[in-house]
């Protein structure tokens, strides 16, 4: 009879790894879903409204199940990720259960086979990574698990290929992963993160976080155009669409202001009407005729649908219409002047130079060089450029600097984790699994976690 020792594996070798692991970027707007493993290419992730969310005709929906809603009228949502933390896991698990653990989902998984990469913010707090940690373990069974800072899965994508670099004849080595020295800006739903990352592990006491995100912006247009059009505070699902459309950073901040600007009164500025360009017309949707709405350049002869009936016309060829000046550009000036609503931080120019100051002078050159922007809000037209602008106004002039966005820096961190997962070696050595959790229990996992 074979010794026993070649029939099973011994307890200092432990469990085979995972067939496949399921990366989440767990973000508190959306879920960035899906599986890697060495023998898959390219994976795509999905994205997932990370919400419960309740119409008008009290009808519910969960997770993707919004894509199905046709009427986003006065819709109210429920999201398990406030400030950028999971702190309702009631609602997070049933999230999670309806995309991954139902028979009929789409991405469905037996967590007994599956080993999981989970993303978190910087510096979150024990007691929410210990709910994490057993919740992950005792209510789903994950067979390992990794949990990290969302930053840090960045510098396994090849970053150098974000930077426009002149032809070479010769072929490129592969590049080195995780990234040497990596500067990550995050900017998402809840929040603008810093993290200067070394070899793929964050440089904690250099993370900043300015409290401005998607959410706050989007509240902040809904104040204003409640103020000075229509109430919109019951539509908040709607102005976020209205940003995403219309909302740009402007370079000359100054000189956009002074084209919006109405004039004195009695009398106003020839040019007001079109405002240099600068005004937009959003074109409401009704969730009768159109479920989207759309942008087009303004027209000053443009009527809502009052002046349309009482000129004759039928009430289907109306339309409501939000029109935009100052609000395009103001809104996602926040980024950059969070003290002009009373936010008493840094615009994120200076928080880059605040949280460099932290680290030894003779790496900022190698972080000004790599600065990488992901996130929802990297996709504001004019971000990165307004960002290289004012970043190398306040850096030391004998530094280049540069900054680049992915091509999606929307699902950037999932792609990371998606190279993470093709690596089983280097995998193996930073997840811990169940059986080593029910042996050392969650203050361990911490540890381990937390490179201790």
């Amino acid at each position: 009879m074979a010794p026993a020792s070649t029939h099973r594996r011994t307890k200092s070798s432990g469990p085979a790894p995972p067939n496949r692991t399921l990366i989440i970027d767990n973000g508190a707007y959306t879920l960035k879903a899906g599986f890697s493993s060495p023998n898959t290419e390219s994976p795509t992730p999905s994205i997932i409204p990370n919400c419960l969310a309740r119409d008008r005709e009290k009808k519910v929906y969960i997770g993707s199940q919004l894509s199905k809603c046709r009427d986003f009228g006065e819709i109210v949502f429920r999201r398990p990720v406030d400030k950028g933390y999971v702190v309702n896991w009631e609602a997070q698990k049933e999230i999670w259960e309806h995309e991954f653990f139902e028979d009929k989902a789409p991405l469905h998984c037996d967590p007994r086979d599956t080993g999981l990469i989970l993303t978190e913010a910087p510096n979150a707090l024990p007691q929410l990574q210990t709910n994490c940690d057993q919740m992950v373990f005792e209510e789903f069974g994950f067979a390992s698990y990794y949990r990290c800072t969302a930053p840090s899965l960045n510098a396994y994508n090849d970053i150098q290929a974000i930077f426009p670099v002149p032809p070479r004849a010769e072929p490129q080595p592969q590049p080195q992963l995780p990234a040497e020295i990596l500067l990550l800006i995050d900017s998402g739903y809840s929040h603008t993160t810093i993290t200067p990352l070394l070899l793929g592990k964050p440089l904690q006491a250099a993370v900043r976080r300015l409290d401005v995100g998607g959410k706050l912006m989007t509240n902040y247009l809904t104040r204003l155009l409640s103020l000075r059009q229509y109430d919109m505070r019951s539509d908040t699902y709607l102005v976020n669409e209205i940003k995403e459309a219309t909302c740009y950073v402007s370079k000359d901040f100054t000189g956009d202001m002074a084209r919006t600007w109405k004039g004195p009164k009695g009398d106003r500025r020839p040019d007001y009407g079109t405002s240099g360009g600068i005004a937009k017309d959003y074109i409401l949707p009704d969730y009768h005729n159109r479920s989207q709405g759309y942008v087009r350049d303004h027209d000053p002869t443009a009527a809502g649908k009052l002046k349309a009936l009482t000129a004759g016309k039928s009430a289907d060829a109306a339309e409501d219409i939000v029109t935009l000046r100052n609000e395009r550009f103001s809104v996602p000036e926040l980024l950059f002047n969070p003290p002009d609503i009373g936010i008493r931080q840094s615009g994120i120019a200076q928080m880059v130079i605040e949280s460099l100051s932290q680290v030894p002078f003779g790496l900022w050159p190698g972080f000004l060089a790599n600065i990488i922007v992901v996130g929802g809000n990297a996709n504001i037209e004019g971000f990165v450029s307004r960002l290289e602008l004012e970043i190398r106004a306040l850096a030391p002039a004998e530094c280049i600097v540069r900054v680049g966005k992915p091509a999606d820096p929307i699902v950037s961190t999932w792609q990371g984790g998606a190279v993470l997962a093709k690596d089983v070696d280097v995998l193996s050595k930073l997840s811990v699994t169940k059986l080593e959790y029910e042996e050392y229990g969650a203050g361990w996992v911490a540890r381990k976690f937390g490179g201790r």
